[in-house]
């Protein structure tokens, strides 16, 4: 089996991890889960986290295959149509992007100039679905539960797991959001968990255990199977679905949860300019 090699990026003020995924044996790669800046103070954009991956794309003369997301993020947006424009590349994301779409097209009435088919990307992945990165064979998780388009990608010994799991020392995704069910993330890691030991897992976010210093992205199958603080083995479905849902009754919405919704929903999109060409970003009151 061919194995990639992967490189990451970190976006501390979203703490967010993108990943190049390469394939050994040629200079194919792909993106996943990429960050456009965002202050969101000044309602101003920058792509200087998108621009560190295109100056690594390039000075290792890679050629990009896939722009892929693991999810319709809530903690940053996506720079997947710059990148797309800058490197080309298919897009990717889940195919019940669907109804993420439909959710919150209404919650920011967003009119039927909004597609809700998943057409702004160039592919909606299924549950078993295979592509290649070069000579690199990937294949399609369906792993909902911290929203409904979830996707796990596994290339080689590698997963790409989104936000389903964090760090062994802190543990899963929130399932508060539309859609979301700690069930159903229940069953979706227990699907991650069956890959070899070894497998190697990629994560989008890490926000730091209490006592844990440094930043961490990737662990194991293995180490998570043994030690994660909330799904490790021994811990059962009710009693996981108790303490996730206790455990999102106390949490605050993320920090860039509208415009990131906004936007990602849209493929990495902003909104249509009104009647004045200027782009606004919708806060909708007493909604969520």
């Amino acid at each position: 089996m061919c194995n990639p090699v992967v490189t990451h990026f970190f976006d501390e003020p979203t703490s967010t991890f993108s990943y190049v995924v390469q394939d050994p044996s040629s200079n194919a790669c792909a993106i996943i889960d990429s960050v456009l800046d965002f202050d969101y103070a000044a309602g101003r954009t920058d792509v200087r986290s998108a621009d560190a991956i295109i100056d690594f794309i390039q000075h290792h003369d890679l050629s990009v295959e896939w722009v892929l997301e693991t999810h319709v993020h809530a903690d940053h947006l996506s720079a997947a149509p710059y990148l797309h424009a800058k490197l080309g590349g298919k897009t990717g994301i889940g195919a019940r992007i669907r109804e993420v779409q439909e959710t919150f097209g209404k919650a920011f009435n967003a009119g039927t100039e909004f597609a809700r088919d998943g057409s702004q990307f160039d592919r909606l992945f299924e549950e078993g679905d295979t592509f290649t990165i070069g000579g690199l064979k990937a294949r399609v998780l369906h792993t909902p539960g911290h929203t409904p388009a979830c996707l796990t990608y596994v290339i080689g010994d590698a997963a790409f797991v989104g936000d389903t799991l964090f760090m062994p020392d802190y543990g899963t995704a929130r399932c508060d959001f539309p859609g979301g069910n700690a069930r159903t993330l229940y069953r979706s890691i227990q699907k991650v968990l069956a890959l070899p030991g070894e497998t190697r897992l990629f994560l989008c976010h890490d926000y730091k255990a209490p006592g844990r210093e440094e930043y961490q992205h990737q662990t194991t199958v293995a180490e998570q199977r043994a030690n994660n603080v909330h799904v490790h083995e021994g811990i059962d479905e009710d009693d996981f679905v108790k303490m996730r849902t206790e455990r999102d009754a106390t949490l605050n919405m993320p920090k860039l949860i509208l415009p990131s919704v906004q936007v990602n929903m849209r493929a990495g999109q902003l909104p249509p300019p009104e009647d004045n060409d200027q782009v606004y970003i919708k806060v909708p009151i007493n909604l969520f």
